[in-house]
């Protein structure tokens, strides 16, 4: 992981940082969020300088000054979904990746660590009430629809979905997680 170099607020936000090989570098933490039926809930977004494409990724964001990765997770399910999950319904991290893509006409590059919740019995339960009262500019100008996926259905998907094999990651996690934190390697999107 290279260290950011502290510089001007960036229009992206302040966790937008110049990162040292020249990158815009934010960290960010992200949810695989489960319901009861082993559903898994994604945001598709597009770029603004790129319309026309879309790609379905996992809820969460960047993680803000004096944050660790889980307190931006829970943040970042509460803010874009609505849902309040415990400090203890995260498991993980399960996953870390890094990924470099092109965003607001830059290339940026990202430090993910990936947690796990699954939602019933009573916290989250109600999965059809997802709220984006929440959201930031950027995520109401950018971010097009919500959706929970069957994962038969989200591996027949066509556009681009992140992280890359998320659907065999997946359905590795729904017995449990072995305690390994595997990471995902570098990455485009």
């Amino acid at each position: 992981m290279t260290e950011p170099v502290h510089g001007p607020v960036h229009a992206l936000g302040s966790e937008w940082v110049e990162g040292a090989d020249g990158l815009r570098f934010r960290r960010a933490a992200r949810v695989i969020l489960l319901d009861p039926q082993d559903r898994v809930l994604l945001m598709r977004g597009h770029d603004a300088d790129q319309p026309s494409r879309s790609w379905w990724f996992l809820v969460g964001g960047g993680i803000d000054p004096g944050e660790d990765a889980r307190t931006a997770a829970l943040r970042e399910v509460r803010e874009e979904t609505g849902i309040e999950l415990a400090a203890d319904a995260l498991v993980g991290p399960v996953l870390t990746r890094s990924a470099v893509f092109d965003f607001f006409a830059e290339h940026c590059r990202q430090d993910e660590e990936i947690f796990v919740a699954r939602l019933g019995h009573g916290v989250g339960s109600d999965v059809d009430a997802l709220s984006r009262e929440g959201w930031t500019d950027i995520e109401l100008d950018l971010v097009d629809e919500l959706r929970w996926w069957d994962l038969d259905e989200l591996a027949q998907v066509r556009q681009e979905v992140f992280p890359e094999g998320l659907v065999d990651l997946v359905r590795g996690l729904l017995p449990g997680w072995d305690g390994q934190t595997r990471h995902l390697g570098d990455c485009r999107g």
